[in-house]
């Protein structure tokens, strides 16, 4: 069962979603990109409540669609719960979806970004602030238009900055931070 979610609906994990872009992606700039959509309204969100790897990956599938076919919409976020808790599931998941771009043609079209409650980095501790920069209240899968993504890259002064960027700031505000920040989101 899935939920399309429209820009009223206020359920829990697309308000918490909402919340974590706001306070540390928006607020932090880990996306310098963010916030325009989110003031836009241009961000669809999407809930899923699969958690078998084939219908998971046809409704990343359905979500290209939609993209496709709603041009006015930036960027979908296939936001999962309860499914994909497992990082190493939801990696596979990752996996599975880029293949899915390829073998679609997608690719090119669309990017993932990946976000995950237990995300880390390969050679970084569990605990090591850098990796909150990709952690979310949820697993979730961030489709993004290649062509908007080329073109504000080309407008920011050293885009291959970001992720250093990011981490340094992550590693600046400290684990705890984040920690707090996404307790918060949770009991919001």
């Amino acid at each position: 069962m899935t939920t399309e979610i429209t820009s009223t609906t206020e359920l829990t994990e697309v308000r918490q979603t909402r919340q974590w872009i706001e306070q540390i992606i928006v607020e932090l700039n880990f996306c310098p990109f963010a916030k325009k959509e989110l003031v836009n309204n241009t961000i669809h969100y999407y809930l899923s409540e699969q958690k078998k790897l084939k219908l998971a990956l046809a409704e990343v599938f359905e979500q290209c669609l939609y993209l496709k076919n709603n041009p006015q919409i930036e960027t979908s976020l296939i936001i999962y719960n309860p499914g994909f808790k497992s990082f190493e599931q939801y990696l596979e998941l990752v996996d599975y979806a880029n293949e899915l771009l390829f073998d679609s043609e997608f690719e090119g079209v669309f990017q993932l970004a990946s976000f995950h409650p237990d995300y880390y980095f390969d050679g970084a501790d569990m605990d090591d602030a850098e990796n909150y920069t990709n952690r979310s209240p949820y697993p979730v899968i961030h489709l993004l238009r290649e062509a908007s993504l080329t073109r504000v890259l080309s407008t920011y002064k050293n885009p291959e900055n970001i992720p250093e960027n990011n981490i340094a700031l992550a590693q600046e505000k400290g684990s705890n931070h984040f920690e707090q920040v996404l307790k918060n989101i949770r009991n919001s």
